[in-house]
């Protein structure tokens, strides 16, 4: 069979598969809002001394790409980094391994079928933009040029940049799991910034639009210091004075440096080759290893052919314990320790090396900075640990087993929150005791609201998806804007009395419980 015909049958069977699935559907609506949102003007960019561009074809293109890049980029990367993962757990990857198929054919094809879901949300967008032109009457004429041109040749080059990581993190033995989905986000953070502050030509084109608004801008307004702003605005009055702006001057030397962008995507899928196990176990590193016996104390195949059965009389006779009567004696606590030891499972001593000096930091620097410093790394740090509640049963295929034990929904669910809760306490629980040691019952109060709602929300988004991606990905999120940034509508920490919201967060983490309920509820045949 021809080769192009077998790496597109292959893009093709994975696309498909993908955008079937609920994630690809939430995406979707979540990028289609923004471009509602572009489109009234909630999400606008403001550059210089208040300014932004008049609405025509080229300003709704480029906007609508950098939201659209900035947007997918972060989002698309968790939407997409599943693919060599589910080939593993359908156990497809063997069938695969077993034919002459090379490794960097096989990463090649991944990386361009996540590159086809992430251009098929960028497709649709243009067709947003173009429909958002029509909504605007000022907007006229339109040029397809001018509108599409910035999704071409700045947004498609980046996805295929991201699909490319998503790949090169599913194949690196460290980076694969929940480390990589944390770490991704400080490097998209990181990027963003070179981005704006470097002088080159980023993936997202935030460096392209500057100093093409800069030039336009000093044309028109010679005394401006034309600093760029990417601000988003809720409702409000929007007082900018407006400039004409036609485009980006498509040059072969900025041509020349998106097409290095695609090299550099191609040049990644293909190093995803080097790491990838082709599915052999025995190549996986940090690998799950089972417990196996001693060389010199496991039998040999003569031995346990050879051995002769015990005498009926050496037998004792066996008796299991009455289902009723186990049950009821384990006790609620000894349910929340046993969650506990499942949360701890597998660390290594380094990490609660590491937990521990927080707790001392905790309770020996100065209490503002404990609040604003310590206890934002030492609840950043248990991430792994909470993203684990309410998707382990499926990760691990332990979900017949514990749905079908006795009181499922009504203690082993509380009592895993109660772990998560346990979790939150013990790693924050030095800024907790100095603060109701001085008595600052308003910030003791955050404190409390911030220690439920964390696993509230890792229960809720675990029972809902089955999968730790979204919250790791989430979380990680909303604690870099929210408590990193002190911003008071998302700081769930409370790290400063400006931005505490103790009493919405209690609340959110009601909302959230009750959601885990239904959900696992669901999951049991109740409804």
């Amino acid at each position: 069979m021809n080769t192009l015909r077998v790496l597109y049958h292959m893009a093709r069977a994975d696309f498909l598969e993908r955008v079937r699935r609920y994630s690809f559907l939430l995406t979707l609506a979540g990028a289609l809002y923004l471009a509602y949102a572009v489109a009234t003007e909630k999400v606008f960019i403001a550059v210089g001394d208040g300014y932004r561009g008049l609405y025509n074809s080229a300003w709704i293109g480029i906007l609508m790409t950098i939201c659209c890049t900035t947007f997918l980029s972060l989002v698309g990367f968790y939407v997409v980094k599943n693919s060599v993962q589910r080939d593993s757990d359908t156990r497809v990857g063997r069938i695969l391994a077993a034919t002459p198929m090379p490794k960097a054919f096989y990463t090649l094809a991944k990386a361009l079928s996540n590159f086809a879901v992430l251009a098929c949300m960028v497709l649709l967008l243009m067709v947003a933009a173009l429909a958002m032109q029509f909504m605007r009457p000022d907007a006229r004429p339109i040029s397809l040029w001018q509108l599409w041109s910035p999704f071409l040749f700045i947004a498609l080059p980046a996805m295929l940049l991201t699909a490319s990581l998503a790949l090169l993190f599913e194949t690196l033995p460290i980076l694969r799991g929940g480390v990589g989905n944390v770490l991704y986000f400080f490097l998209w953070t990181f990027g963003l910034v070179m981005g704006a502050e470097a002088h080159v030509d980023d993936p997202s084109g935030i460096q392209l639009l500057y100093r093409s608004t800069r030039a336009a801008l000093h044309a028109s307004d010679p005394n401006d210091s034309t600093k760029f702003a990417f601000q988003l605005s809720i409702g409000g009055d929007h007082a900018y004075r407006t400039f004409v702006w036609n485009g980006i001057d498509w040059t072969p030397k900025i041509l020349l440096v998106r097409l290095l962008w695609v090299a550099a995507a191609i040049a990644l899928a293909l190093l995803a080759s080097v790491f990838f196990h082709r599915f052999d176990p025995a190549k996986e590193w940090m690998r799950r290893r089972t417990a196996v016996l001693p060389a010199s104390s496991a039998p040999t195949q003569s031995e346990e052919i050879t051995q002769a059965p015990l005498p009926v009389s050496m037998i004792s006779a066996s008796h299991l314990t009455p289902l009723v009567r186990r049950s009821t004696r384990l006790r609620f606590p000894q349910l929340v320790a046993s969650e506990l030891r499942l949360l701890l499972k597998g660390q290594r001593w380094w990490w609660y090396a590491v937990a521990a000096g927080l707790l001392i930091g905790e309770l020996a620097s100065p209490l503002a900075s404990a609040r604003e410093g310590v206890l934002l790394v030492a609840w950043i740090w248990p991430i792994l640990l909470w993203s684990q509640m309410g998707c382990r049963e499926s990760r691990c295929a332990t979900g017949p087993l514990i749905f079908s034990s006795e009181h499922a929904l009504t203690r082993q669910l509380p009592a895993l929150w109660t772990a998560g809760v346990a979790v939150a306490t013990l790693t924050g629980g030095g800024v907790g005791i100095r603060l109701l040691m001085t008595r600052d019952w308003p910030s003791l109060a955050a404190w409390i609201s911030a220690a439920i709602f964390i696993p509230s929300l890792a229960l809720a988004l675990g029972v809902s998806s089955g999968t730790s991606i979204p919250f790791e990905a989430l979380y990680t999120a909303w604690w870099y804007m929210g408590p990193a940034h002190h911003l008071p509508t998302l700081d769930f920490i409370g790290t400063t009395s400006a931005s505490s919201r103790p009493a919405d967060y209690a609340l959110a983490a009601l909302i959230l419980l009750a959601i885990s309920y239904a959900g696992r509820r669901v999951r049991l045949g109740y409804a």
